[in-house]
């Protein structure tokens, strides 16, 4: 058995190498650098070989550290998986659970109900959000899992496809009043529409049939939140979630053009780092699953998985 010095230097070693960078991963791990770093040097010493190579510009694993680390990321993953689950069978999942959410008003507005509805019902779960306007980067900003619109470029995530949200066209009253109502796909080229590109094309479908249109307007603008404003002024037809602008529509401050034609719908994806995820992660992720599974028929088998 191995002594339990060895277990915890394992652990620190994985931090490590996972974000390259000595400084970051004490930042994680609440231990100073120096301290850090010469438990890493006592480990190499104990076992004879150079699991890494720093200079004062960078850290890089060896050929040795490069097979460790597969190797211990798993075991330390195990390991704390094991942990987690008995301490969930005890008290239930426990421990801050760090989530990135898409600065998406529309998936938001089900998010907000969804991380409510969870918190309610997991109190040893403390909640942190994090609003991310680019791509992913789970390693960098520390979070245990992203909600994301978009397929993050790494490779090695673990991508989970949850939900396709339906998108519409929508105007105020008073911008229709003045510029008519369009019928069709093709009629949105004779009006000021909100993009975030000049021109922006908009694919639709309609009982199998498609239609594609070029689409621009005085005002660009990448902001959904600054598109609704405007629309709500009267300064065009925008696109938008269904259920982000619900209100407005039931207020009557906005309608829906053209119905029976839906754009492109947006995809909603559960992105984490490894396939061994904790307890409180676990339960978050079957939580949310079920819950926006309901919005469509979107599949829940993975999109994409880390080779291994």
């Amino acid at each position: 058995m191995p002594h339990p010095q060895v277990l915890r230097d394992m652990a620190l070693f994985v931090e490590v190498a996972k974000r390259r960078s000595f400084s970051q991963a004490a930042l994680v791990l609440g231990m100073p650098v120096s301290s850090l770093s010469r438990r890493i040097t006592v480990f190499e010493t104990a076992i004879g070989l150079r699991l890494l190579d720093r200079t004062t510009r960078r850290l890089t694993l060896t050929s040795y550290g490069e097979a460790y680390f597969a190797q211990a990321t798993r075991l330390v993953e195990e390991a704390q998986r094991a942990y987690d689950d008995i301490m969930a069978e005890a008290k239930g999942p426990s421990g801050l659970l760090k989530i990135a959410v898409p600065a998406d008003r529309g998936v938001q507005e089900h998010l907000s109900t969804i991380i409510s509805d969870f918190a309610s019902g997991n109190e040893h779960v403390r909640l942190q959000l994090g609003v991310g306007h680019g791509p992913v980067d789970l390693m960098e900003d520390r979070h245990d899992l992203a909600l994301t619109v978009e397929t993050p470029r790494e490779t090695s995530l673990i991508v989970r496809k949850v939900a396709e949200l339906a998108n519409g066209v929508f105007a105020a009253p008073s911008y229709l009043e003045d510029w008519g109502r369009p019928m069709s796909p093709q009629d949105l080229t004779d009006h000021n529409v909100l993009v975030a590109g000049q021109p922006t094309n908009w694919s639709f479908v309609r009982r199998g049939e498609t239609a594609s249109v070029a689409v621009s307007g005085q005002i660009g603008c990448n902001a959904p939140s600054l598109m609704r404003t405007f629309a709500l002024a009267g300064h065009g037809l925008f696109a938008a979630n269904l259920s982000a602008i619900r209100a407005d529509v039931a207020s009557g401050a906005l309608e829906q053009v053209i119905p029976d034609w839906t754009l492109q719908p947006t995809p909603v994806y559960i992105v984490t780092t490894s396939r061994l995820l904790p307890a409180k992660v676990r339960s978050f992720i079957d939580f949310a699953t079920r819950r926006l599974s309901l919005l469509s028929d979107a599949a829940e088998a993975p999109v994409r998985e880390a080779a291994g």
